[in-house]
């Protein structure tokens, strides 16, 4: 990869399942540089351990081979270099597959495959815990050894440097491990432009590229909260990033694709799963509070200013372990008075199995009326589909009374009931656990194997400067907004505006005046509420309390509620802690992640002076004009 000014790196899916033609979509739309691929999340680990467990020469995301049987060609022909995190808990084999897939397609002596090995740290839990590494959970303190026994995988998440590594020694085509969904977009960049590893404001502004295009179509037009503004969903276009060595870099996708890119479309991404404005990576800690957004064209929106500190002392490792089982059991009822009726098949149901009281964990939602929040409208609904979930340690009670005494109510309750065509009786299947913990640099032993020649790599922190230990920098009340002045980083003063009142009140649905994202990090979902004009900013800081947004989601939200002020972007951060269920498999919610939080935060009726209305089209214009 030979330096220019400019590089073009192509997302092609945000997570393991998105759509498999993404990946020929973006090779064949236009010039491209780089084409990076995002498998993996913490379930899919284990997903993966358990297959490799039961045949040795499996344990990848298989759908890789899938996309490269239509891209590698091409890929090789235009000088494309491929980087994904595909390898799983099994690089080795990956990349093996991918040489038997090049020598198949007749390409082979063009492609040079390089394998990151590192991150896998499962076979060694029992001897880093007894030398010392307690390996902790980051949010309970409990020791690993707690669950030791149980444990399914463990991965370290390495950054940008073995890919960067790779690059450097002629891969063309890279599989990792547990690199983070960043570092694949970072690594050609560092690469491509000679960046010092210590360079911590442009690793920071790869870090923040890679955030936004990391979930592929959710920064162009995908989940956005002003979808009627979306053009098209039809073939939706995967983003592109074109960086400048400077670190500046475009957010835009193919022409003629389906979705827009704006700064609206771009900051609720940015705003994804996001914790407070320090934003952790292996690589650096990048200033969120320092972002700076500019629309400078139809789909295209310029990122500059980034600012960035230096690299944890530690890292973090998603531990995956064995929790226990779980089961659901679906009814739907219709009909009059179909929530009544759906209350008396919950209970009936309850009282045959041995009362809620004889299960671990349990749920019970009515799907159309309140499945994951309260009536927004306060009309009744016409059906319903009446969920019930248990959660248990032992797999027998629940496939021994719990799921032969769902069905049966079919016959035995209400009127106007069925049960769904694919689901039947309920079967019990496995829960894995999540445990974050953090590890020392110096347990880690990183290799990176190009053409048979391995490369050991070191993990220490460039010129051992360490930065902020991860277990407090990414805390609550760490990183506020920040300073002023040389740093680049906002204060909420820089962007206070306020309005001239008019003395009409009125009553609106906080969407009128806001924007929102969310996700989820285990249990704590984020809810990133965005301003649509800096006036709306100023009311949002002195209206959107933690109080106010845990009064919300009062019976759904039992953990407390952090925010977090990012005035650059016009934002608030709020952060959800208990409220998940469990998160991940653990959880009995319908919607486990947190997807719906900040569409149901934005239903909120909130009464406002009419001239802070009266901003909005201002800002809205300046954020989504489409020139």
């Amino acid at each position: 990869m030979t330096t220019r000014d400019r590089l073009v790196i192509a997302n092609c899916g945000g997570f393991w399942g998105d759509d498999p033609t993404a990946a020929r979509r973006q090779v064949e739309g236009g010039p491209i540089d780089v084409l990076v691929m995002d498998y993996l999340a913490e379930v899919t680990m284990a997903i993966l351990q358990k297959q490799r467990a039961r045949r040795p020469e499996t344990g990848f995301a298989a759908d890789f081979l899938t996309q490269l049987r239509d891209t590698l060609v091409p890929c090789m022909d235009r000088g494309v270099t491929i980087i994904s995190n595909a390898g799983g808990v099994n690089p080795i084999a990956c990349g093996a597959a991918v040489e038997a897939l090049a020598e198949e397609l007749g390409v082979a002596d063009k492609v040079k495959v390089g394998v990151v090995l590192g991150d896998d740290i499962f076979g060694d839990l029992a001897s880093l815990t007894s030398s010392g590494e307690d390996l902790a959970h980051m949010e309970t303190g409990r020791p690993l050894t707690d669950v030791l026994d149980r444990a399914l995988s463990a991965n370290v998440y390495l950054g940008a440097q073995p890919v960067v590594a790779a690059i450097r020694a002629g891969a063309n085509v890279i599989v990792s491990g547990r690199v983070t969904d960043t570092g694949v977009t970072l690594a050609p960049m560092i690469a491509h432009f000679d960046w010092a590893e210590d360079d911590w404001d442009r690793l920071a502004a790869g870090i923040v590229a890679g955030h936004i295009i990391e979930c592929g179509t959710q920064c162009t037009g995908g989940n956005f909260t002003d979808w009627e503004q979306v053009p098209s969903f039809d073939l939706m276009g995967y983003p592109i990033i074109e960086a400048s060595p400077d670190g500046s870099f475009i957010v835009t996708k193919h022409p003629g694709t389906g979705g827009m890119v704006t700064t609206h479309t771009v900051s609720e991404q940015l705003v994804y799963e996001m914790g407070a404005p320090r934003y952790l990576s292996p690589d650096c800690i990048a200033r969120f509070d320092s972002i700076q957004l500019e629309q400078v064209g139809p789909d295209r929106v310029r990122v500059t200013s980034v600012r960035g500190e230096p690299a944890p002392e530690k890292l973090k490792v998603s531990i995956s372990f064995a929790d226990g089982h779980r089961a659901f059991g679906r009814l739907m009822v219709g009909g009059p008075d179909a929530r009544r009726k759906a209350e008396k098949v919950a209970e009936v149901l309850w009282k045959s199995v041995g009362g809620r009281g004889a299960y671990e964990a349990t749920s019970t939602q009515y799907v159309g009326d309140d499945s994951c929040h309260p009536s927004v409208t306060g009309n009744a609904a016409g059906e319903i589909m009446l969920q019930i979930g248990v959660r248990d340690r032992d797999a027998a009670r629940i496939r021994d009374i719990f799921a032969p005494q769902v069905v049966p109510k079919v016959l035995g309750t209400v009127p106007g009931i069925t049960y769904l065509a694919d689901q039947g009786r309920p079967r019990a299947s496995d829960v894995v656990g999540y445990w974050p913990a953090l590890i020392g640099r110096d347990r880690l032993s990183v290799e990176v194997r190009v053409g048979g020649e391995t490369q050991r790599l070191s993990s220490a922190l460039p010129g051992d400067r360490a930065g902020d230990d991860a277990s407090t920098a990414g805390g609550a009340g760490a990183g506020g907004a920040g300073t002023s002045g040389a740093s680049g980083v906002f204060t909420p003063e820089a962007v206070t505006e306020t309005v001239t009142p008019s003395g009409d009140r009125i009553t609106v649905p906080l969407i009128r005046l806001c924007l929102a994202r969310s996700g989820d990090k285990g249990d704590t979902c984020n809810v990133g509420v965005i301003a649509r004009s800096p006036a709306i900013y100023s009311w949002m800081r002195e209206t959107l309390t933690p109080d106010l947004v845990k009064q919300r989601f009062a019976g759904i939200c039992h953990g407390g509620v952090d925010r977090f002020e990012v005035p650059n972007l016009l934002a608030l951060n709020f952060l959800l802690h208990e409220s998940l269920g469990g998160g991940g498999t653990l959880s009995l919610l319908m919607d486990a992640q947190g997807k719906t939080y900040a569409q149901y935060l934005l239903a909120l009726d909130v009464e406002v002076d009419a001239a802070l209305l009266a901003t909005v089209d201002a800002g809205a214009a300046t954020a989504t004009s489409r020139p």
